[in-house]
Order: C-alpha cells, then structure tokens, then sequence
C-alpha cells in the first residue's frame, strides 16, 4: 500500500537518535537518492552500536569489552555525508518553525525522523547507590560487567528477557545469582502465564533461584548495594542489582511540541506523526501494524531496523510507503536460544513439537481461527517458517496441519 505525498522532497533531514533506527534512517535515505543535508544527533558520545550484544556477549566472561560499532566516524562523514551531532540530548522541537533543539544548538529540518529510543525504568530510591544499574547503554553494559568480573553476588529484579540474559551470564561464573519477579508468572504478559512458566525452567534448571510473586520493599545499603529486601521480609545478600522491569519511550522532550504522544510517539500506517514531515521509527514509536490491525510499539531490533529504513524513505521521498511487518525477536538464557514472531493472545495455544518441561518446543498462538504467534525454545529452523504463515494470514488450522506435515516429513527421513 502506498500514499503520494505530493511534495518534491525535503532539502534537509535530522535524525533524532543515533541508535540502530537513527542508522538505518540515514542510510536508507541516501541509498534512495536524497542529496540534502543529513544530520544525526544522539544523546550518547559513542557512534552509534548495536544493542543487543550488551546483555549477552559483553556479559560474557570471556566476551569483547568493546561494543559492535556499524559504521565508523569516516564512514559516516565521508561516505554517507551524514553530519554527527553526538552527546547531545534533544530537549525540544518546534513544529511551526521546523526546529529541534539539542545540546544547546537549534537544528533546522526538512524532514525529521524521531528514534529517541525508550529509557529502563529504574528502581526509585536508589539513585546514587552503587551497585544497582539498568542495562540500556554501553556504559550501563561496561559497569555491570565490571561487577560481574570482579565476582559480584547478584539479583535481577525483573524476570523479562534482559534481566533473565543478565542471570545467565552471572551463572556462567558461577555467582550466586537471584532473579526477582513481581508477578507470579515470569513473562506472562510477553508469552502467557503456561509458556512463561515453561520457560522459567532455564533459571531453576541452571541453578538460579527464581522468586516470584514478590516485590522489592527496600534496596539495602549505605553508599553500595548490600542486599535487597521482599515483601516477604527476606533479605537477598547483593553486590550487584541489575533492574529490569521494563523501559519507557523517550517523548519527554516532545511534550511542548502538539506531537500526539501516548506510549510513545502515535504514527499511522506510514510512519508518520501527526505533523508535517516528521515520522517516527524504533521504541519510541507506537504506529498502526495494518498486518494485525492495531496500534503496537515494539522494541526490537528487526522493528528498528526496518522502520528506520521505511521512515527515512517515506520522509524524503513523493511516495510513502506503509509498514507492515510481523514482530520478532530473540534472547539467549543459559546457551538456549528463545524466539517469538507475531502477537500473544487470549485465545489459547498447542504445543505443535517438543515437550515445555524440555529443552526444545514450538508453541503456536491463535486468535480467532488466525494464527498470530510462535513461541520456539532452542527451535531456530521452525521460526521463520510459521513468521512467513502469520504474515500471510493463515488460519490456525493450517498452521497446524503444516506441523504435523512437517513433523511427519523429519520422522519419515530419520528413519530412512
């Protein structure tokens, strides 16, 4: 589906956020022949890196200290003509007179892209005690590291995806290693309560102990972290508390500028964020998915990746182009690899191979007679394969015919 804009093109972009969407944005609009003048302003010093390595491979013991950077300073200047406004956070825009401000300089546009990003939720109160850090940057990935090296006895509040690949890098070492959790479920919200408890297992399996159903009263300590007390009155000895509980969408230098903001920046099928010649691309984004018919904000690197590219495109070219896509990401707990494509609901799921309580499965989620998600532990060649049928609309019942097709093909070839 496409919408003509009606406009020649911009002369000038500002992409806010030199993050993978900010990246992708900038590249994608030279590759489409824009020739205006590109600026790149991010609220770090670093040149822009990729993410998902900072809760696992630099949390590995034996992992790169050093982040995967995508393109150099050269690469940016020379190559892409991009100009970098680094360590600069906006602190506003100005729709009416097409102005950003960002670290004390106003930054005229003609097009702009919004990729800000999303920032951890922190624990409150414990501002200024060392030893509890979010893990959202380089510099909170170097200082957890740093923790973990020196032998740190560790609790992650917070059973979601980051903080389960944090527990799993401090059990790699052997540490004593707590994993908090609010809820009674781990994951409930991200997979649904039976499949949350599936894949619990990994923490208990490898030697974590997993609390659940128990919130965080106090984080004890003077000038360091030295434990963390539950609701139960228990204390959890700590030298390190990594808080994972969620981010928010950074849209608070937004709040003057009429943008429509509502967990995160409101765009339309294009991209698009209610002014002329803005969009908006990445966590910060909440944009309509006309796959699913619904309005959905998600954090993760293929979503990143791909509305930076198609917000760059629509903001300098005649014809935009809507983004459609099927969400999907992945996390690695203690060398298992858990991927999920499409979207949870209330509508139930079956189990089409493997066994929850083992080291392998794949979960298929309906709504309605749709299929809308898979679920795999350790289940890498299944994953795509069913991410293709829920963009194409399948029904569940097809979904699971194709499984057991499928499954009966593998048996049929082992035992030739």
């Amino acid at each position: 589906m496409s919408a003509a804009t009606g406009h020649t093109g911009p002369s000038s972009l500002v992409v806010v956020g030199a993050s993978l969407a900010g990246l992708r944005a900038v590249e994608a609009a030279r590759k489409a022949g824009f020739a205006g003048r590109i600026t790149l302003i991010g609220d770090e010093p670093h040149l822009p890196y990729d993410r998902p390595p900072l809760s696992k491979e630099l949390l590995a013991p034996e992992g790169p200290t050093d982040p995967v950077t995508f393109r150099s300073r050269a690469e940016f200047v020379d190559e892409l003509g991009v100009e970098l406004l680094l360590d600069a956070p906006a602190t506003g825009l100005d729709p009416d007179a097409q102005v950003v401000h960002a670290g004390g300089d106003e930054v005229a546009y003609g097009a702009l892209v919004v990729a800000t990003g999303a920032a951890a939720r922190g624990l409150p109160g414990t501002e200024g005690l060392a030893g509890v850090h979010v893990l959202r940057t380089l510099d909170d990935a170097r200082a957890v590291r740093r923790a973990l090296d020196q032998g740190a006895r560790t609790v992650v509040v917070g059973a979601g995806f980051i903080g389960s690949e944090v527990a799993s890098a401090a059990r790699r070492r052997g540490l004593p290693t707590t994993v908090v959790e609010a809820l009674p479920t781990p994951l409930a919200r991200s997979v649904g309560p039976g499949l949350g408890t599936a894949l619990a297992l990994l923490h208990t399996r490898n030697g974590t102990a997993l609390r659940c159903g128990q919130a965080v009263v106090a984080v004890e300590g003077t000038s360091r972290v030295e434990g963390v007390r539950l609701a139960d009155g228990t204390v959890v000895d700590a030298d390190l508390v990594v808080v994972g509980i969620g981010a928010v969408p950074r849209t608070d230098w937004l709040a003057d500028s009429g943008l429509p903001v509502d967990n995160g920046v409101v765009c339309d099928e294009f991209l698009r964020a209610g002014a002329p010649g803005i969009y908006a691309a990445g966590d910060v984004a909440r944009w309509h998915n006309p796959l699913f018919d619904r309005s959905m904000r998600t954090e993760h690197w293929s979503a990143a990746a791909e509305q930076g590219a198609r917000a760059a495109r629509n903001a300098v070219s005649p014809d935009a182009q809507s983004y459609a896509t099927v969400p999907y990401f992945w996390s690695d707990w203690y060398g298992s690899r858990i991927q999920f494509a499409g979207v949870t609901t209330n509508d139930g799921h079956e189990i089409v191979s493997g066994d929850p309580a083992g080291d392998h499965f794949v979960a298929l989620y309906r709504e309605g007679d749709r299929l809308s998600g898979v679920l795999t532990l350790n289940g890498q060649r299944h994953v795509m394969k069913y991410r293709r049928l829920i963009a194409q609309r399948a029904r569940f019942d097809e979904a699971i015919a194709f499984a057991r097709t499928s499954m009966s093909t593998r048996s049929a070839a082992a035992t030739s």
